[in-house]
């Protein structure tokens, strides 16, 4: 069967001499492998389309039990994210972290909006990359069933006080008054613009999602808080993620 769609090459891998297996986080069917046949021949017409970054238009063959691309035509190729190493190892976490979270042969539009707009963002340069990592990080937690409730203190209703905790087990928010009264457990210390940060991230609407300012502390706190949060929930690491902090200008 064949069909066609529009599609974010996320992974790529060598297959032979000139072949090429690729991961694509798609609109109407998720995350798919693929198989580019040739497509690593230097004058193979799918060649670019195929390649990491790149947001193609593909028809596909859908056989039994795997996927072959047929055509392939570049739509956008994020082609300055490998110009500075920092946004590459970003943008290559951004990937690694929409394998893990983003649906598979289903309907992922929301992902494949906020995958576009964050390496967008990464090449203009024109916000933090620590906002840009927390937003894509929060968001896509959100939409993959792993949603913290930050409406307000789930002990007594609080929308805020001085501060809050974020539980890192089960993503519940505590006053300060509930934290002390609450079974010993990890949580997370959020100062109200922090907070205000996360609440705007979750629950906006994905064209305003980066429609806020921190200062520069709190960037960084809203960062770090993001990614604990994120490396708890999902109980794993992610060697993109370590290279990321190996390279990283932020302290």
């Amino acid at each position: 069967m064949l069909l066609s769609t529009n599609g974010l090459i996320i992974r790529q891998q060598s297959i032979g001499e000139a072949d090429r297996v690729v991961s694509v986080l798609t609109r109407d069917r998720g995350v798919i492998r693929a198989f580019a046949n040739g497509a690593r021949r230097v004058k193979n017409k799918n060649m670019a389309a195929t390649s990491l970054f790149s947001y193609s238009r593909l028809t596909l063959f859908h056989g039994r039990d795997k996927y072959t691309i047929n055509d392939a035509e570049s739509i956008q190729v994020f082609f300055d994210l490998r110009r500075d190493v920092e946004r590459l190892s970003l943008s290559q976490y951004f990937c690694e972290l929409c394998l893990c979270l983003a649906p598979q042969e289903e309907e992922a539009e929301a992902f494949l909006r906020l995958t576009l707009n964050c390496l967008h963002l990464l090449c203009v340069g024109k916000h933090p990359l620590s906002q840009i990592k927390a937003v894509y990080e929060l968001r896509m937690l959100g939409m993959a069933g792993y949603m913290p409730d930050l409406v307000a203190c789930s002990g007594c209703g609080a929308y805020e006080s001085d501060v809050m905790f974020l539980s890192l087990l089960d993503g519940t928010l505590h006053c300060g008054r509930c934290q002390e009264q609450a079974p010993v457990s990890p949580a997370l210390m959020l100062v109200k613009s922090v907070l205000a940060a996360m609440r705007h991230i979750l629950y906006a609407d994905l064209g305003k999602v980066f429609s806020f300012t921190l200062p520069d502390e709190a960037m960084k706190s809203l960062g770090s808080t993001v990614e604990r949060f994120l490396l708890s929930q999902l109980d794993r690491s992610f060697q993109t993620l370590d290279f990321y902090h190996t390279v990283s200008l932020d302290p």
